[in-house]
């Protein structure tokens, strides 16, 4: 009885999970396109608790025929990135550095992890972001590894909502290299 109760209510937590609709104008969207130069990579962002190391946040940076971030209920913002349902257009490196340095403070890292990929797979990535649909709470790391397990070459990702669990599956594909920042340091307890 209690298996069917489960099964039975979860359609209900799962419509908890769909996040608020974001819509940026066409003309801001096309005004803040960005296409970078050079190969086409995915970059997983990782950003993780000094503490205890444990994950807090999940995102991918696609580059592909434009650069976005796909950031799912992510909290940063601004006022020259639109946005649509999780994904910020116009992701340069400039804003990519704006977005970073904001993820690596108040007693948090990230880690960044970059990856290679062939134009059509970071294609597909874009296209798959694109229609993902607004994330909710605590459900970016459920988001993004769905994405990345549906693209060539991702099939030992697996569906999870553990930040450094996705982290480490990534981490393990041939060709990925990893940079690690962390911010300022917060103050001892008592100090």
């Amino acid at each position: 009885m209690l298996r069917r109760t489960v099964l039975l209510g979860l359609p209900l937590a799962l419509a908890g999970c769909a996040g608020t609709s974001v819509w940026a104008p066409d003309d801001a969207v096309e005004h803040a396109r960005y296409r970078a130069p050079g190969p086409t990579y995915l970059a997983l962002v990782t950003v993780r608790n000094e503490g205890d190391g444990q994950g807090a946040h999940t995102a991918l940076l696609i580059n592909a025929s434009e650069r976005v971030l796909f950031d799912p209920y992510g909290g940063w913002t601004d006022p020259l990135v639109p946005e649509r349902n999780d994904v910020l257009f116009g992701f340069s490196p400039g804003v990519e550095a704006r977005y970073l340095d904001y993820q690596a403070k108040d007693g948090y890292y990230y880690v960044r992890q970059e990856i290679q990929v062939p134009p059509e797979v970071a294609e597909q990535a874009l296209v798959l972001a694109k229609n993902y649909g607004a994330v909710g709470m605590a459900q970016c790391t459920r988001a993004t590894s769905d994405i990345l397990r549906q693209l060539p070459g991702f099939e030992s990702v697996r569906l999870t909502f553990i930040p450094e669990m996705l982290s480490g599956r990534f981490g393990r594909l041939p060709g990925v290299t990893t940079i690690e920042r962390h911010g300022p340091r917060l103050p001892a307890e008592g100090a």
